[in-house]
């Protein structure tokens, strides 16, 4: 090949940088033509990837075995509310903005099972905070108890930490998922009695729904007397249930005292 003169090689190089050929892929040049037109045989089988016959299977995670094994772990309410936080099976954390583990006093004669966080409890973290919050606070101060009393103490927690989307109703599944957790909650913080709020706790610990036929009745859950109220939440939307709530707050008092 006859060499070029630098104008020659100039135009060609410039008309190379306008067809987009702008960078330089080896320090020496190769001349395609010189290349066989079909590759070893033996060099295609190793550029051929593996491919296996049939779908591949992935392993499916047994969640509520993995709930139970995370919660039967824990020896401690702390040791509790780190498993929880770490479980990533459950959906709901993804939309959650914090989880909700309790509020009140540890060790409390009363624990209170509400049902799912709502927004505010959502921002805050805490159960049973905003107007139906407030609302329960003022139920459990008209019998000489409350979250932060160190004579006459409350524990409260929830049967989902983590809040459903745009506050639907916890679905079945979630409920049997994270159970485990609930009933070693119960076993860790030991109360003497327990106080089931809204047809979803009920759902969870009697397998039970119809809040306002178990209401005044007990029953039992993990080997606890297990009062059954309706939620503070169903009491301002039905003013006139206050008269029942606080006949069953008379019926959890005398229990405690007895």
């Amino acid at each position: 090949m006859e060499s070029l003169d630098f104008h020659t090689a100039r135009a060609l190089l410039d008309w190379q940088i306008e067809l987009g050929a702008d960078e330089c892929i080896s320090d020496a040049a190769i001349d395609r033509y010189a290349l066989p037109d079909r590759l070893p045989k033996a060099a295609v089988k190793e550029a051929k990837p593996h491919l296996t016959k049939g779908p591949v299977k992935m392993e499916k995670r047994d969640a509520a075995a993995e709930a139970q094994q995370a919660a039967q772990s824990a020896t401690t309410l702390e040791e509790l509310r780190q498993a929880i936080d770490a479980f990533d099976l459950c959906d709901l954390k993804r939309g959650a903005r914090n989880m909700v583990f309790s509020d009140g006093i540890a060790g409390a004669p009363v624990m209170i099972i509400g049902e799912a966080p709502g927004r505010e409890e959502d921002r805050i973290g805490k159960p049973f905070v905003g107007a139906a919050g407030q609302l329960l606070d003022r139920m459990f101060g008209a019998i000489g108890m409350g979250r932060g009393n160190a004579d006459a103490p409350i524990y409260i927690t929830n049967t989902l930490p983590w809040r459903p989307p745009h506050n639907r109703d916890p679905k079945p599944e979630e409920i049997a998922m994270m159970k485990p957790f609930l009933l070693r909650h119960i076993e860790l913080a030991d109360p003497k009695v327990l106080v089931v709020m809204g047809n979803w706790a009920c759902q969870a610990l009697f397998a039970k729904r119809g809040i306002t036929r178990l209401r005044g009745h007990w029953a039992e859950a993990v080997d606890k007397p297990a009062l059954p109220m309706c939620h503070p939440a169903y009491l301002l939307r039905n003013p006139a249930a206050k008269r029942e709530a606080w006949s069953d707050l008379l019926m959890l008092k005398a229990a405690v005292d007895k």
